[in-house]
């Protein structure tokens, strides 16, 4: 199994039982998450030694989080503890044609304050396999910005295969912003996972047409989009999740790849995903399916199913991270979608 190391923010996540609105909550049930965590935990999940690193606080909330990592046999040796406190955010989870939504409260969280000198790199990534972030953790504050660099030059320095999911969030900055810290941060990056508003937003690449709220998806869009990325970055790989979202309780998901090299293009297998108990942390599923069948060894193909599959389980479960075992998502990219019972 490889040694694959994340690096982001964990937070903890208040979400409104039942599909209550805000406004209507007197409660909320309490999980912990966030982009690199999830991936973490599926990588942990399917037998990978998994390593987060993050920075959370020296108090009791810190430990919770920590321990959330712990139960799903995360590495969480090279967490530090520093800062004052954890992010935190709140998501009404939609239904039917009322879309889900999300409200941050991370600012000046441990992450967005810690500094390269709290982490030794050369040990984190020592006999390390992979390096995976997301343009989330750059888009918490200058100082991410400053760590996120230091851990991606370490990174080829011991020649560490990296990857990058996108992940444009318009709450954390500007589109603007966005294309000039990501594209600086691109050279670093070998595996390209996006969807095709992160390509607009975080890279500048307009798409042809790519309509997901149509249900009607232009591939030759992704092509052409995937060709300008791999001839600007020489990716080796460049990937999109497709999802067509008829509804907040009913999509369609799939994924394309392209070899950067070959330029070989490929569309998954379609899955109706109705109903969706949880769609956050979807994406994150969907790149620690593709982390894990590429580090397996699978070719593009298997490895672009092994995820499709793998990130459709997870739209069936509640909370950030995804539980299924690699048996699950085998049984299902083989096929059989029945969910009758196991006996």
């Amino acid at each position: 199994m490889a040694k694959i190391v994340t690096m982001g923010e964990i937070m903890l996540r208040l979400s409104t039982p039942n599909n209550e609105k805000f406004i209507q909550a007197d409660e909320f049930d309490i999980n912990y998450g966030g982009g690199e965590a999830n991936v973490a935990v599926s990588l942990a999940n399917y037998g990978h030694d998994a390593e987060f690193v993050s920075a959370v606080p020296a108090n009791p909330i810190g430990d919770c989080a920590v321990a959330a990592l712990r139960k799903y046999n995360v590495g969480t040796k090279h967490i530090a503890r520093s800062g004052k406190r954890l992010g935190i955010y709140f998501l009404e989870t939609g239904s039917a044609m009322r879309a889900s939504n999300v409200v941050y409260d991370r600012a000046d969280s441990s992450i967005a304050t810690a500094t390269p000198d709290e982490f030794n790199f050369d040990e984190i990534f020592e006999g390390a396999d992979w390096f995976h972030f997301t343009g989330i953790t750059p888009a918490v504050s200058d100082a991410a910005i400053e760590l996120t660099e230091a851990a991606l030059k370490a990174a080829k320095a011991h020649g560490v295969t990296v990857s990058v999911d996108l992940n444009f969030r318009k709450k954390l900055w500007s589109s603007e912003k966005a294309q000039k810290v990501m594209t600086n941060l691109m050279q670093y990056v070998d595996v390209c996972i996006g969807n095709e508003e992160d390509a607009e937003k975080v890279l500048g690449f307009k798409p042809g047409k790519t309509d997901v709220t149509s249900g009607d998806l232009e591939l030759a869009g992704y092509v052409d989009i995937f060709n300008q990325m791999a001839d600007k970055f020489g990716f080796k790989y460049i990937i999109s999740s497709l999802r067509e979202s008829y509804s907040a309780s009913n999509n369609g998901w799939s994924a394309c790849i392209m070899d950067g090299k070959t330029r070989e293009f490929y569309h998954s297998r379609k899955y109706s995903i109705t109903p969706i108990v949880d769609r956050v942390g979807g994406g994150d599923s969907f790149a620690a399916g593709l982390i894990c069948g590429l580090a397996d060894g699978k070719d593009m193909k298997a490895a672009l199913e092994f995820a499709v599959a793998a990130s459709a389980l997870k739209h069936t479960i509640p909370g950030d991270f995804n539980l299924v075992t690699r048996a699950e998502v085998d049984n299902l990219a083989g096929g059989d979608g029945s969910g009758r019972v196991q006996r």
